[in-house]
């Protein structure tokens, strides 16, 4: 089953480069959204969506199907999370 896979990064985090890559090498399908290079509306909504799932409002913010959440490039949390049902 796939997964909806939400990255929200800042282009300039050397954290948020790992874990891109990570999930590059394990092949998984996932959006990433550069919050740092928004503007305007788009950019208020990505961080209202950024502070639902992780209220300190930090880099890397990894979103699995809309629930599970992990802060920060955490190889072991990113994979339990990517497995979990």
């Amino acid at each position: 089953m796939e997964k909806d896979v939400k990255l929200f990064a800042l282009s300039t985090c050397i954290h948020c480069k790992h874990t891109k890559e990570f999930l590059d090498e394990k092949g998984i399908e996932y959006t990433c959204t550069y919050v740092d290079r928004l503007s305007g509306e788009e950019r208020k909504e990505a961080i209202q969506e950024v502070k639902k799932h992780n209220p300190s409002l930090s880099f890397p913010t990894l979103v699995v199907d809309n629930d599970l959440c992990v802060v920060g490039f955490k190889k072991k949390e990113i994979e339990d999370a990517l497995e979990a049902s």
